[in-house]
């Protein structure tokens, strides 16, 4: 009986360790680079290289050296933000300077972009489900579990159309891992591995990092666009109205 006592109260303590354990990550973040100001030893490391298969290659090169001729131009190639379409998983966790919010509770941890007002909700301690079973969409499906302090995320179910991360092309059967840790009490990692045993000779690695935003609130942003259009090119223009 005593025995028993003692294992009962040593299992209550891990369970409050490891409460005690996870951090609170509500709240707004906003992203962290380097440059000035910035504290090196907390920017997010380099990027691993995006190596695709052979049958890939060459149409990934020809999307990336149109897109740098345009911008020489001063145009701009079709994407989600002039198409007004979501950026979805991943790419919605860093658009240019906008923040993300975190709403952290103990089933779900939800993310909110303020670009586009995009919304994916992460399952705590739910499995995932088989890839093939997951309609596909531009957030997926989330689950998530902690391990000690890192809020370890899994996603499957992103449709081919969603533009990949660095416009690199993928399948359906790309699978997205994440790791949520502070590096800092407010400055949070997340670093994102992506396969893809269609597209990708191996995971693609890299880490976004956020700085906490105390106080702020976020703002409305929808894309309500009737001025600018994509032409035969790919090339974004603008319709000329009427006076």
């Amino acid at each position: 009986m005593r025995l028993a006592k003692v294992l009962f109260a040593c299992g209550w303590i891990a369970v409050v360790l490891q409460a005690q354990s996870k951090p609170d990550l509500t709240g707004v973040w906003g992203p962290y680079r380097g440059g000035r100001g910035a504290d090196p030893k907390l920017a997010a490391p380099p990027a691993g290289p995006i190596v695709l298969k052979p049958e890939y290659t060459k149409a990934y090169d020809a999307r990336r050296a149109a897109e740098a001729a345009a911008n020489a131009r001063g145009e701009q190639l079709a994407n989600a933000s002039v198409q007004c379409v979501p950026y979805g998983v991943p790419n919605m966790m860093s658009v240019a300077t906008y923040p993300v919010e975190i709403i952290q509770t103990p089933k779900q941890v939800t993310f909110i972009s303020e670009a586009f007002s995009e919304v994916r909700r992460v399952y705590i301690d739910r499995p995932q489900a088989k890839i093939d079973d997951v309609p596909p969409g531009y957030y997926g499906r989330s689950v998530g579990h902690w391990e000690g302090d890192t809020l370890a995320v899994d996603t499957v179910g992103i449709k081919t159309t969603v533009n990949g991360y660095r416009g690199m092309p993928h399948s359906e059967q790309m699978r997205i891992a994440e790791r949520f840790r502070l590096a800092a009490p407010d400055v949070l990692h997340d670093q994102i591995t992506i396969e893809d045993p269609v597209t990708l000779e191996k995971p693609v690695v890299y880490t976004l990092a956020y700085k906490r935003i105390p106080d702020y609130e976020m703002v409305e942003f929808v894309c309500d666009n009737n001025r600018e259009y994509v032409d035969e090119k790919g090339i974004v223009r603008m319709r000329v109205r009427d006076k």
